[in-house]
């Protein structure tokens, strides 16, 4: 039979659909496109806000409506928040945020039965971590690598940490024998990724630190690049720099997660640490990382934002000087402490503050871009557009070159001007 997928939100989700690729191929399936004739269709969603609540609602709908014959099989946090949601939509196969093996089954019963089946559990109470197989299909380049599941900071606008669980982490073994089978299948980067990969090691016997971790894998696979997922502030202090430092395969590239940049409204979001304590870890990496990227996401219009507070905000991302910057309206998401909060903002006010914040992060990132040109840098080739062969940076800015088909090559490229969302280059 012949599935395919669609996938919602964070690259813990795309790591999980990957590996529930590698499963159904394992005994015997096929992979298809979601656009086309399968026999079974998996949408694995996101539930961070219901703004993504509302867009799984519609691919399911739509999916259902466009293959009425087929298996639909709907997972990840929306169903595992709230299943009764899907129930409405007739999904065939219910599953939560954990159990994709099982999940994986449901849909080949569903499919030979054409019967409807559900798997749910209990979130707050898982404590083991789930083994799933790293890597996708045939021709990517860069593998993501589950290291970690679960959150336990029960930040005041997120539903996650009901949804995910508690901190699970991958034992140390595991990730170093996944990395190695990710080098062996070809990979030539691999992406940390977890809920909060930052708490690594808190549930694990003598708490390991995240950096042990990091190590292990880089000096396991030294000939590939190792990229980390989001990290929280606090993790960074001098000694976890000075160790990463120490690590040429590491990707000077560090995702370190915001939110606001006032504290009062980090003090309402319930974040465990204020702007200084942020500017701190971001100056400690450009200490030891000269010239890194450093990225980060932001929440505008949060309840009860004031003019001040906003402006604060702007000022101190300014200050930050990022790389690139995500951002984010607030969305209210019902079960969260904020959905209650007073000081709703109207969406007009969302998008106005959005558009400000935006603007400022586009004019960073054309400065960070600009910073560029002149350097020689290792380019990762992923694929070739049009006339172009396309990659990245070690420090993950998209690089544009005349294509020959450089599909998986590292490259020496020098920099030369500014093109479209990255930088042109010539290969040396």
């Amino acid at each position: 039979m012949r599935f395919s997928f669609y996938t919602l939100g964070c690259k813990t989700n795309q790591y999980e659909t990957q590996a529930m690729e590698q499963l159904f191929l394992a005994k015997g399936h096929e992979i298809g496109t979601f656009d086309e004739k399968c026999d079974g269709y998996i949408i694995n969603t996101c539930s961070v806000t219901a703004v993504a609540d509302k867009k799984n609602r519609a691919i399911i709908r739509r999916c259902r409506k466009e293959n009425p014959g087929a298996v639909l099989g709907v997972c990840g946090c929306y169903p595992q928040h709230d299943p009764q949601a899907i129930r409405n939509l007739q999904a065939d196969v219910l599953g939560g945020s954990a159990g994709r093996e099982e999940f994986v089954e449901l849909m080949l019963k569903a499919a030979a039965e054409k019967k409807s089946f559900e798997q749910l559990d209990k979130a707050l109470s898982r404590r083991e971590f789930e083994v799933l197989p790293a890597g996708g299909l045939e021709g990517r380049t860069r593998g993501m690598l589950k290291v970690q599941d679960g959150c336990v900071n029960f930040c005041t606008y997120c539903i996650i940490p009901y949804t995910r669980g508690p901190v699970r982490s991958a034992p140390l073994s595991l990730v170093v024998q996944q990395a190695q089978e990710l080098e062996e299948k070809g990979y030539r980067e691999i992406i940390l990724t977890g809920i909060e990969i930052a708490s690594w090691g808190v549930d694990l016997p003598g708490r390991p630190a995240m950096s042990e971790m990091v190590t292990a894998i880089c000096q396991a696979v030294p000939n590939l690049r190792i990229r980390l997922g989001s990290l929280e502030p606090r993790v960074v202090t001098e000694e976890f720099c000075r160790e990463m430092a120490l690590l040429p395969n590491l990707c000077p590239q560090f995702h370190l997660s915001m939110q606001s940049g006032c504290d009062s409204v980090l003090s309402r979001m319930k974040r465990k640490y204020d702007t200084a304590r942020y500017f701190e870890s971001l100056c400690l990496l450009r200490k030891y990382f000269p010239g890194c990227a450093i990225t980060t996401d932001m929440i505008v219009a949060f309840p009860g934002e004031t003019e001040a507070e906003f402006a604060e905000s702007l000022a101190f991302i300014e200050k930050c000087a990022f790389a690139d910057m995500h951002i984010f309206p607030y969305s209210r998401r019902p079960g969260t402490p904020a959905d209650k909060m007073p000081g709703q903002h109207d969406n007009a006010t969302k998008e106005r503050r959005s558009q400000q914040a935006i603007a400022l992060g586009n004019q960073m990132n054309l400065a960070y871009r600009r910073q560029q040109i002149g350097t020689v840098q290792e380019v990762l080739f992923e694929e070739t557009v049009e006339k172009w062969d396309v990659g990245h940076t070690p420090n993950y800015l998209k690089v544009y070159v005349d294509a020959t088909g450089r599909h998986n090559e590292i490259v020496r490229v020098r920099i030369t001007d500014i093109h479209l969302d990255g930088l042109l280059g010539v290969p040396e």
